[in-house]
């Protein structure tokens, strides 16, 4: 909230009315060991000037660096209108959706962006968002295994050439639930994964195979095979895609003979910046038969007793604000914001639009490819096609000393995955979309070849 117009008179009464003497008399339910001293690194008050100075200033610690680096957050042209709209104060300050007679706006941009997510992922149901990309993953393993009631194994198959900090966040959520995650190898001569280690599970009880597309170093997978192999199983498929790559890729509801089931991902690719680090969101797709099991809140249309046409929370279970532990999902509220600049994202550059952002990041990438190749020192991993992500090898330097010496020279070069995958040595995992220029490039590889 840019301004607060409350008066020391107003605040005053308001307490009166309420019969407190403080605003601090609000807070006593809190025990006084919880309650913090003074903040000595926080300046004392300031005047309007004072802290638009000292918030910038702190801004600028972080520097405008040029970004190579992506594994799961990526820089991508928003248009201005995106956010010029989003934070629109009909949208900015809304929150809930129970009271459709007032919330039509909300509820008709929820179902808008869930009728656009279902389509780019060829599902039939959307839910109105997650909070990330890995809580998404987590919430559609909890999915499979209520919704494959065959299954009684509890055993998920995550290939472990997906984004390794997803992979935590789902041990985290699920792991005291009696849930397995068993990690399936990958080739570390394709980067693609090991379809011979993953076929030895063939005599287990699977719930659920997680298929990723792209995979975490931006190859890509035959999902067709995986998807049509873990059906064989009876297990549920979960893809596990990047929203935009889809713009040119096959819709997983189209994988292999039957599709996939469910679909998840972090959906900060359209529309949304990255801001530090978030807030993201994540999104969830799924099967029309699969829908009782999926998390969270869906808009549907009606019509009203005049037959105008109106929207309605049509699923919320109940049991997710009341029965805690037995609720199918404690995932109560959505990342309403962000899934509001995503809807305008998509309904500016619409599927040509998207289809182009796809191509350009895909040449981009090979651009840059071609171009290290030719770098001494350095050796482009994986000949596989791939969307806008690759892996780097550095044959003599170490990957963090790289990334600290770019980033005095205001490049983030990458991400440093070499503790994640020990067997590709010292490996920077590289992003390249279509905000960078041939020019952009260059001066990456000037830097690059003067830091090694």
């Amino acid at each position: 909230m840019p301004f607060i117009p409350h008066t020391e008179t107003e605040i005053k009464e308001m307490l009166e009315t309420i019969g407190v003497d403080s605003i601090n008399q609000l807070f006593d339910e809190i025990p006084a060991e919880l309650i913090s001293s003074k903040l000595d690194q926080i300046p004392d008050r300031m005047s309007e000037m004072e802290v638009t100075r000292h918030i910038n200033n702190l801004a600028k610690q972080d520097g405008t660096p040029m970004c190579f680096a992506g594994a799961g957050a990526y820089e991508h042209h928003i248009p201005a209108a995106v956010w010029q709209l989003t934070t629109r104060g009909e949208f900015y300050t809304a929150y809930t959706p129970y009271q459709p007679e007032v919330a039509q706006g909300t509820l008709q941009v929820i179902y808008e962006y869930q009728s656009m997510m279902a389509h780019l992922t060829g599902m039939d149901v959307s839910n109105a968002s997650m909070y990330d990309g890995s809580s998404g993953l987590a919430e559609a393993v909890l999915m499979a295994v209520r919704a494959n009631r065959k299954s009684k194994g509890k055993n998920i198959l995550i290939p472990k050439n997906i984004n390794p900090i997803y992979t935590q966040v789902v041990n985290n959520i699920v792991k005291n639930q009696e849930i397995n995650i068993i990690e399936v190898d990958f080739d570390p001569a394709t980067g693609l994964v090991d379809h011979q280690h993953l076929h030895s599970f063939a005599e287990l009880d699977i719930t659920a195979v997680v298929v990723p597309q792209p995979n975490y170093f931006g190859l890509y997978e035959d999902v067709h095979a995986m998807t049509n192999w873990a059906h064989e199983q009876n297990a549920l498929v979960i893809g596990l895609v990047n929203p935009m790559s889809l713009a040119l890729l096959s819709a997983p509801g189209n994988w292999g003979e039957q599709g996939a089931d469910i679909c998840c991902g972090e959906g900060q690719s359209m529309g949304v910046p990255l801001s530090s680090g978030g807030p993201y969101y994540g999104f969830l797709t799924c099967k029309e038969p699969l829908v009782r099991n999926m998390p969270g809140r869906i808009v549907g249309m009606t019509t009203d007793l005049d037959g105008n046409n109106g929207f309605v929370l049509t699923y919320q279970a109940r049991e997710q604000h009341i029965r805690r532990a037995k609720a199918t999902s404690n995932i109560c509220t959505n990342q309403g914001l962000m899934v509001t600049a995503s809807t305008i994202y998509m309904s500016l550059l619409g599927s040509t639009g998207l289809r182009n952002v796809a191509a350009h990041c895909i040449k981009n990438t090979e651009t840059l490819k071609q171009k290290l190749n030719a770098v001494d020192g350095v050796k482009v991993l994986f000949d596989g096609a791939g969307f806008h992500e690759f892996v780097l090898q550095l044959e003599s330097a170490n990957a963090a000393a790289v990334i600290e010496k770019m980033a005095a020279r205001d490049i983030v070069a990458g991400v440093d995955i070499s503790a994640y995958y020990p067997e590709l040595g010292q490996a920077l995992l590289l992003c390249v979309t279509e905000t960078k220029t041939a020019a952009d490039m260059d001066y990456l590889l000037e830097n690059l070849q003067a830091c090694l």
